[in-house]
Parts: structure tokens; C-alpha cells; sequence
């Protein structure tokens, strides 16, 4: 279950679903096994020039290796410039969760909750 994270100033004019959608395609394109990414987004009030810091975090899997990521990274970076239409400095960054996070799906009776086989 991957995690997505932007940090934008809010002088930007930016989709961000957009940007999650193309970000949670590429990431299941590229790894069937990953499923559902959780994404947000956080717009800046107060900030010292226009930019987009990018975080995506991973489950440490033994096929996301070094070429894994490069790759994933990226494609990643190509599909959010593509959603971007100001100049502004770039950050994306890919990281893998320690050994004992924990990552699940808490299912309360009677609710549903929205997945990818919902869309």
C-alpha cells in the first residue's frame, strides 16, 4: 500500500488528483503487487520560492531494487512535470519503509471503503 505525499506552494496551479491518479497508474503499471496508494496533499501558505516536493513511500520488496526505483522514479517525475505548467523548482523522493511498518486495511461492519476496483 503505497503512500503519496505533495507539498506544494500554493501559488501553483496543480490538479492533485490528477497527479495522484497518474502517480497510483504508474506505480501499479510498473508493480502489480502494490495496490491502493494513499495520497495527499498539502498546499503552502508561507514559502521562500514556488515549488513541489514529492514523497512516495514503498514497502521494501526484494524486486524494488536500485533499477526498480530509477526507473519508477523516473516515470514518475516525467507524468507529474506533464500535470505542471509553471516554472518551479522540483523534489521528488522515493523511499522504502522500515522492517516493522505496518501497513493494512481496517474494515469497520457496515461501512465500505473505496478501492481501486471501485473506480
Amino acid at each position: 500500500m503505497p503512500h503519496v505525499e505533495i507539498k506544494y506552494s500554493d501559488n501553483l496551479t496543480i490538479d492533485t488528483n490528477k497527479v495522484f491518479d497518474a502517480i497510483e497508474r504508474i506505480i501499479n503499471q510498473t508493480d502489480p503487487s502494490a495496490g491502493e496508494c494513499k495520497s495527499r496533499a498539502y498546499p503552502c501558505t508561507q514559502y521562500k520560492y514556488a515549488h513541489i516536493l514529492v514523497t512516495i513511500s514503498l514497502l521494501s520488496k526484494p524486486h524494488r531494487d536500485k533499477t526498480f526505483t530509477q526507473l519508477l522514479s523516473a516515470e514518475i517525475e516525467s507524468a507529474i512535470k506533464a500535470h505542471l505548467h509553471q516554472s518551479l523548482y522540483f523534489s521528488l523522493n522515493i523511499e522504502y519503509s522500515l522492517a516493522y511498518y505496518t501497513t493494512n486495511i481496517h474494515k469497520v461492519e457496515g461501512d465500505s471503503l473505496q478501492s481501486m476496483d471501485t473506480l
